[in-house]
């Protein structure tokens, strides 16, 4: 049973429990007023420096070439960048003036890096950023393997040719990330031969002694479905003299002119009745001072296999080139007189390459990307991408191919 003073008891404990719990909400807020009244007096200061690493964390596609690091309102003090799991570092080094950090190195497709960069602002205070990301894998990519290489002197015949090593369906973004110019002020244009080759020229020629300058901008870009571009670059070449052959295979013999002056003229034996030799302009592609050449790779069966052909130089990817000849009739020099070859160019050689030789002689005085024409042969003309031979196909053709 509760007596009148138990209950008033209860009573007043009540409220002098009630009487607390008010003074403590008002205590809080109190606090809460005071702090934003002095302005975040007893706050933690924040840096304002801001950094920013290009591949966000997480990533799974991330640039090989503009991967780095920058920073706004301060100066980085350190970056580390690994490979994830195996902890390797990767070289890297802060820009003179603390603003960016670059990896001294292209980083290798399909690969999980992590980078932690600190850096700090004006008042010393220090800021950090991370990221864990991926490398775009060689599944998701694609290169193009060029030629000329960079610094090379070449013939006025050679083409800038890329060969993509997948298939390319969105020709105009790759083909408008690939500028190519020259000092003569030629116009150069871009032709796809199939999907996966691009060339560029200008309507004739290059002028002798001028610089060619490429620059491959296709880092990110999509050149198919999921498959995007990872090389960036710029590329130059000087073309040399000029210097032009033509093989006659009435007369067999080749008359070479050589910045618009006849030079030399020599007995050569071209391809046989049986096995002619194509007509058309070709570009020397590839010189070997000595080669194998096996008849069952360019389906001549067992016909011939010479281990030590010298002199050799490519005229066609199909296999058609002028090189020497140790192994004709010595009683019967074919040179001048008759057309004995599977379709090549044959000069008068020794075997070992050594000698004062004709086809020596050529050999020496020719560049990679100089222009051999052949005339008056019973065979076709050879198709423009057989080899860099895009030379035979007129102006228009070749300018309806370019895809920008």
């Amino acid at each position: 049973m509760t007596t009148p003073d138990i209950a008033a008891r209860r009573v007043l404990g009540a409220c002098a429990a009630l009487m607390v719990g008010t003074l403590t909400l008002t205590a809080c807020g109190g606090s809460a007023n005071a702090t934003d009244d002095k302005g975040g007096k007893d706050s933690p200061k924040t840096s304002t420096a801001k950094i920013t690493i290009s591949a966000k964390d997480g990533s799974t596609s991330a640039s090989i070439n503009a991967t780095g690091v920058k920073v706004s309102d301060g100066k980085l003090t350190d970056v580390k960048m690994t490979v994830s799991g195996s902890g390797q570092t990767v070289a890297g080094a802060i820009s003179a003036d603390g603003s960016t950090w670059k990896p001294k190195e292209q980083l290798d497709r399909g690969t999980k890096y992590q980078i932690a960069a600190t850096a700090k602002d004006a008042n010393g205070l220090t800021a950090a950023a991370n990221s864990i990301f991926t490398t775009v894998t060689s599944a998701n990519s694609f290169i193009g393997t060029y030629t000329p290489d960079d610094g090379s002197t070449v013939g006025v015949g050679m083409p800038v040719s890329f060969t993509f090593d997948k298939a390319i369906t969105d020709r105009k973004a790759v083909q408008s990330h690939i500028t190519v110019n020259s000092s003569s002020g030629q116009q150069v244009v871009g032709h796809w031969f199939g999907n996966q080759r691009l060339d560029f020229r200008p309507q004739d020629y290059w002028k002798a002694g001028s610089k060619v300058t490429m620059k491959i901008d296709l880092d990110g870009v999509q050149g198919a479905n999921g498959v995007y571009g990872v090389q960036k670059k710029t590329v130059s070449f000087t073309v040399g003299r000029s210097q032009v052959s033509t093989v006659d295979a009435n007369t067999q013999t080749m008359t070479v002119v050589r910045d618009g002056r006849t030079i030399k003229s020599v007995p050569i034996s071209a391809g046989s009745a049986e096995h002619t030799t194509y007509n058309g302009q070709m570009v020397i592609s590839e010189k070997f001072v000595q080669t194998r050449m096996n008849g069952s790779t360019v389906g001549f069966g067992g016909e011939y296999d010479i281990p030590d052909v010298p002199h050799a130089m490519r005229l066609t990817s199909s296999g058609t080139f002028i090189h020497g000849n140790y192994w004709y009739n010595k009683g019967n020099p074919p040179f001048g007189r008759s057309g004995t070859s599977h379709g090549c160019v044959g000069l008068a050689d020794v075997q070992g390459a050594q000698g004062d030789t004709q086809a020596k002689w050529f050999f020496d005085n020719t560049l990679v990307g100089d222009v051999v024409i052949v005339k008056n042969s019973p065979d076709t003309t050879v198709s423009p991408d057989n080899g860099l031979n895009g030379w035979n196909m007129s102006w228009s053709a070749w300018t309806a191919g370019s895809a920008v």
